[in-house]
């Protein structure tokens, strides 16, 4: 499924969106990022967590962490990161390649403040290898996403 999926998905929702395969790995962030010649900031990693009894993914930029206090204020609970065996269960991607396109279960998509500290993002494209590039709002269209501040602000070294 996976990449067969965004790929599925992008045809019908977004044509004019290429799926990137880089033929390297882009699993980590910053793979991903040395790979697509970006900042790791740019790279939308997709979190696949548990709040309460609610599974959801959350899209944040790739430098950014999840604070707890934060999404516990805005969603009601501590979050807690999935098994990789139930993340590629309900998204149909394997842990690398996690994105919000294409799932095989639907699930509740949030993208968190810290995408829009840049014009272009580049999540993963259902598999570790390739990726899409976008806008933030654009990604929050595609998947009915819902903007929230979950994530605490990136340390610049």
């Amino acid at each position: 499924m996976s990449l067969e999926s965004v790929r599925a998905f992008m045809a019908q929702h977004a044509p004019d969106i290429a799926i990137i395969d880089q033929g390297a790995s882009t699993a980590t962030v910053l793979e991903a990022a040395a790979t697509l010649g970006v900042e790791p900031g740019q790279i939308a990693k997709t979190l696949s967590v548990r709040v309460g009894n609610a599974v959801m993914l959350i899209v944040a930029r790739g430098d950014a962490r999840l604070d707890n206090r934060k999404t516990k204020d805005a969603l009601g609970a501590r979050p807690r990161m999935l098994g990789a065996e139930e993340v590629e269960a309900l998204t149909g991607h394997p842990v690398g390649g996690v994105c919000p396109f294409g799932l095989a279960t639907p699930l509740p998509v949030y993208c968190d403040l810290s995408l829009r500290d840049f014009d272009l993002v580049y999540p993963a494209a259902g598999s570790r290898t390739a990726s899409v590039c976008l806008t933030p709002e654009r990604l929050a269209d595609l998947t009915d996403a819902r903007w929230i501040d979950v994530c605490q602000p990136p340390v610049i070294t």
